[in-house]
């Protein structure tokens, strides 16, 4: 399980140093993203990619089951039809088969268009201080290390304010 965590810095120069400073701490460089007001260079920054910004990969999720399940349910009723009965131009588990799959590739894609266009909720918050000019990094670290680049990130670079982790960032349970 992983968590996102949130700093907001306050240019683009200490961006560099957080960044180098996390890829020391062994974050893998893939998992590190940045997002600027437009028409600020970054430089080699990795921006915040497509996934990052929509709800893309839960809203797939979702889009695929529906369509799987519906797929499935419209292969049920093409098979029930009573001339399906008479005809039988494919076997009944190859046709069930055929339509969850149409339905499961259907889902997917239409959950895709839909989900890049819908901006997550979870960017929101930081939208202001973006277009004051400061620059949100996102750190996608296993659970476990958390709190450990949290720290460091704090101890290191004072500069960097702390935003949030998401999922979440408090204790369900004493």
């Amino acid at each position: 399980m992983n968590r996102r965590l949130y700093f907001i810095l306050p240019d683009v120069a200490s961006a560099h140093s957080t960044l180098d400073d996390l890829l020391l701490a062994r974050i893998n460089a893939k998992r590190i993203h940045f997002l600027a007001r437009p028409g600020t260079r970054m430089g080699d920054l990795p921006g915040v990619i497509a996934s990052a910004r929509s709800a893309l990969i839960k809203d797939w999720e979702i889009g695929v089951g529906v369509g799987a399940l519906l797929g499935l349910v419209l292969g049920l009723v093409v098979v029930s039809v009573s001339v399906w009965g008479h005809t039988q131009p494919l076997p009944i588990f190859l046709t069930l088969g055929i339509c969850t799959l149409l339905g499961f590739i259907g889902g997917a894609v239409w959950t895709a268009v839909v989900a890049t266009t819908v901006p997550i909720t979870h960017l929101k918050p930081f939208e202001k201080k973006i277009s004051e000019g400061k620059v949100l990094m996102t750190v996608l670290v296993p659970f476990h290390r958390a709190n450990e680049i949290r720290a460091l990130v704090e101890r290191k670079h004072p500069e960097a304010a702390y935003s949030g982790t998401w999922p979440t960032d408090h204790v369900i349970f004493p």
